[in-house]
């Protein structure tokens, strides 16, 4: 059903209030508040990673379940983002927030305490809703609360933060559980949560914008979620299943059918759960796929590189954690330095430099081998620390600032989705390219370095071993053929990682352009549209 004039417009609006003076609704402690519950997220996006195998052990879990411990939480978070988003629009960013911060504390003290990997996978997905909540509401108390001349640099320092908190999963949770216990990876939080809630308490302030949505559209809710869980679980198991599988092409034609059932129905309804007409912003339109394209390369590429550092290199988890970080200090040094220069100058020129920077590291990455020094994967790692800080800083400043106050929070979690599928595609995709290059490389590496031919039935486990940067030597095999099979192993990955830097670089490159249909949001001025609460 169509209409002309919705709940909102024919609602009688309410009067602006004057803003808020002294500690509460301050926006550099606003800022600090948000940037306490969003580490919570961030770190442990990572941080998990590292515990998996202590849960392993200790639980007694199979692969599949350690395997959903993370799935689990990617998906409630991915599907959930923009209709958490519209919450905040709906309730006020505040309350959404600190709903958020609360659920996530008290879901992670859960998991520490659970002695079954089922319940622990539940938990993981309760933290996945919970993250949802508060990730888009972070975003809209800083759009409500900074004037727009400031907005970009406190984008800036939440981008910086984020980066900071996703590099150091993999340190904290390797000393975590090298010194304390798998539990304490979870534990973490609730401090952090429970001073994130007294600090919002005491210094945030609602923001309702006068057009502020009245109403819930839930078939749009139920048709959206379907379509990103549909494609969320196709990518994360496009690597066990393969690409031309039925049930990956199942689920990624029910996501397609969702996708163009929600779009009809959104094009329907009077309030709907995700305004269509936000995307007749270019700008917004284009920081919406550069956002997707960015993490296809960022957590796609990163995906290879743990294993690199790892099974390649010999390192420790708290040793590669440390090597990486160049890549942190970069994006802690650039996004607020960003954020300056996109109020200064626009984001269309840093954005378009920051990706072509991303780009040429990618390549530089790309020629990486198994016998690269530190000196030289540093270099690359900062610049490519240089390049993103920017992107993520613009691009989001780019999506939140064309949108409408009153859609801020929907804006925030559809920057966040945009983020989780990139990440999702780029981590399949590349995934995909590495199987390839390990198929067909393999076994003639292994037949020109002279090993005798692998059992029949070998050749498959070889190649998963290979595609993580493992040797498949058998147990008694000589130290001499075992020095060969170690080296044509780490050869054919780092074939492999080479060719999927290569595809990054490139998609970076597309990204590059799309940079260029970029520009300074025109609703960025909260001011003028918000009451405070």
């Amino acid at each position: 059903m169509t209409s002309s004039t919705t709940v909102a417009d024919s609602a009688p609006e309410p009067p602006i209030a004057v803003p808020p003076k002294g500690l509460r609704g301050h926006p550099w402690l606003t800022l600090l508040t948000v940037a306490l519950g969003v580490t919570m997220v961030a770190l442990d996006g990572t941080i998990v990673a590292i515990a998996n195998p202590a849960i392993q052990k200790d639980l007694g879990a199979s692969l599949a379940d350690v395997q959903w411990i993370t799935n689990g939480y990617l998906l409630a978070l991915a599907v959930a983002l923009i209709t958490a988003g519209k919450l905040g629009d709906r309730f006020g960013h505040r309350q959404t927030f600190l709903i958020g911060v609360v659920g996530f504390a008290l879901s992670s003290a859960a998991i520490g305490f659970s002695g079954e990997v089922s319940l622990v996978v539940a938990f993981r997905v309760l933290q996945g809703l919970c993250g949802a909540l508060l990730m888009p509401a972070a975003l809209g108390l800083l759009r409500a609360t900074f004037p727009a001349e400031k907005l970009n640099m406190a984008i800036g320092i939440w981008g910086a933060v984020i980066g900071a908190s996703t590099a150091a999963g993999p340190i904290v949770g390797g000393l975590l559980v090298e010194h304390v216990n798998w539990q304490s990876v979870f534990f973490i939080n609730a401090p952090v949560g429970v001073l994130a809630v007294v600090l919002g308490l005491l210094l945030l302030v609602d923001h309702r914008a006068e057009k502020a949505p009245r109403s819930f559209d839930l078939p749009g809710i139920v048709l959206l979620s379907g379509a990103m869980f549909c494609l969320i679980w196709a990518l994360i198991n496009a690597a066990d299943w393969h690409w031309g599988d039925q049930r990956t092409l199942l689920f990624l034609g029910l996501s397609a059918v969702c996708f163009a059932v929600f779009v009809f129905w959104e094009n329907r309804t009077a309030e709907p759960l995700l305004p269509l007409s936000m995307f007749r912003s270019v700008p917004l339109s284009a920081g919406t796929v550069l956002m997707v394209l960015m993490a296809f390369g960022f957590m796609g590429g990163l995906f290879f590189v743990t294993f690199y550092l790892q099974n390649v290199h010999g390192m420790s988890p708290v040793d590669s954690g440390l090597r990486l970080l160049p890549l942190t200090a970069m994006m802690i040094v650039a996004s607020p330095l960003a954020g300056a220069l996109i109020t200064k100058f626009g984001p269309r020129t840093p954005l378009v430099g920051a990706m072509t920077i991303t780009a040429v590291s990618m390549f530089g990455l790309s020629r990486l081998d198994a016998d690269s020094g530190g000196l030289e994967m540093a270099v690359w790692f900062a610049l490519l620390g240089l390049g993103l800080g920017p992107v993520m800083v613009g691009a989001t400043e780019v999506i939140v600032g064309n949108a409408p106050i009153e859609h801020a929070g929907v804006a925030g979690g559809l920057q966040q989705a945009a983020m989780q599928v990139g990440g999702s595609l780029g981590t399949a995709v590349l995934g995909a390219v590495m199987a390839g290059r390990v198929d067909s490389a393999l076994p003639e590496k292994w037949a020109d370095a002279g090993l005798p031919p692998m059992p029949e039935g070998a050749e498959s486990k070889a190649s998963d071993a290979v595609e993580v940067g493992i040797a498949p030597v058998p147990k008694g095999t000589p130290p001499e053929v075992a020095g060969k099979i170690t080296a044509v192993a780490h050869d054919t990955f780092v074939s492999g990682m080479g060719l999927a830097f290569t595809v990054a670089a490139v998609v970076s490159v597309v990204a590059a352009l799309v940079a260029a249909f970029t520009k300074r949001g025109e609703n960025a001025d909260a001011s003028g549209g918000a009451v405070h609460i």
